[in-house]
């Protein structure tokens, strides 16, 4: 056990964190993440997340992990292999379903956040903000979107559009917001 090791605090308050699992086109995004890694570890907060080693979901670890962060990643068995669950992590939670997964990380988190990914991203994305909704959470655990380059300005625009619609209450969309800036999704964790 090397210094670093033994100077790991168990966190006590727990990032979720939602992305994907490929790396995507834009090598801006795992720029972002990295940032986003290592303002988790500064500030001592744990990250939990779906528990794979590639994609975004290896570099969101792998950035905690460097620097001296806690990371928990939950991860349905049927997935071990093709999500190449991370090695290297504090905690690795086997469960048998994805729905378990979604539920451990939910119980887990005090808040979200969302990183680019594809559909298994926003599928969890809507079920949190659902859950938070539905008071089905133990408190209201908000969602953010960490943004880069737009990516989430489109499905903003959708969400507004819905809400205006009249299918979302004013309240329960603001459960979900948008920000391009690690500092302020570090702050608005801290005042959760």
């Amino acid at each position: 056990m090397n210094n670093s090791e033994i100077n790991k605090i168990y966190p006590e308050k727990w990032l979720g964190v939602f992305c994907g699992a490929y790396d995507g086109t834009d090598d801006g995004v795992h720029n972002l993440v990295r940032e986003l890694g290592k303002a988790l570890a500064e500030n001592q907060i744990g990250l939990v997340y779906g528990g794979g080693g590639i994609g975004v979901m290896g570099t969101i670890a792998d950035a905690v992990l460097e620097n001296n962060g806690w990371v928990m990643g939950i991860v349905p068995k049927n997935l071990l292999e093709t999500e190449m669950a991370h090695t290297s992590l504090d905690e690795l939670v086997i469960v048998e379903t994805m729905h378990e997964r979604k539920k451990a990380m939910y119980e887990r988190a005090d808040m979200f956040c969302a990183l680019p990914g594809g559909l298994g991203t926003l599928e969890e994305v809507f079920e949190a903000t659902t859950w938070t909704k539905l008071k089905l959470h133990t408190k209201y655990k908000r969602v953010l979107l960490l943004d880069n380059n737009g990516f989430w300005a489109d499905f903003i625009d959708l969400l507004d559009q819905i809400t205006s619609s009249g299918f979302i209450k004013t309240e329960d969309r603001e459960i979900i917001s948008r920000t391009t800036s690690v500092a302020t999704l570090i702050s608005s964790f801290q005042n959760c």
